[in-house]
């Protein structure tokens, strides 16, 4: 366990607002969503149902003083392939998003690399063991 710093537990509460509204949005309006974004609504509301989860968690990591650093390192690592998995999708040919769609999937990409390097910048300057 560790002393989460403010700059870490701000970027698990961040990252959990942004998927919980992502979780809403393409668990309860995939159906809407799917043509929008010509992606498929299996796919869509399957993410979101994952992001439910997802968010449950870093939203409570973002709570704890200290928490366990290699669940945060879990967490990291997670953005991080989601990342490359989001860009991965786009070029597999296994989609055929419309233009929104790809910036859509490129954007929150985007937005998960970000919450992937505050959060490991932010356990970088996380304090020491605390006694558990």
């Amino acid at each position: 366990m560790i002393h989460s710093s403010q700059l870490l537990r701000r970027a698990l509460l961040a990252d959990a607002v942004f998927s919980g509204v992502s979780a809403v949005a393409m668990t309860f309006d995939a159906g809407a969503l799917a043509p929008f974004f010509n992606l498929p609504e299996a796919l869509l509301r399957e993410t979101g149902l994952f992001l439910i989860a997802y968010t449950a968690l870093v939203g409570w990591l973002g709570t704890r003083s200290s928490i366990s650093k290699a669940l945060v390192m879990l967490v990291v690592a997670g953005n991080a392939a989601w990342t490359l998995a989001s860009i991965a999708l786009l070029f597999s040919g296994a989609v055929s998003p419309n233009l929104l769609g790809i910036v859509m999937v490129v954007a929150q990409a985007i937005a998960t690399g970000v919450f992937a390097e505050l959060q490991y910048v932010g356990l970088r300057r996380s304090e020491g063991v605390v006694a558990a």
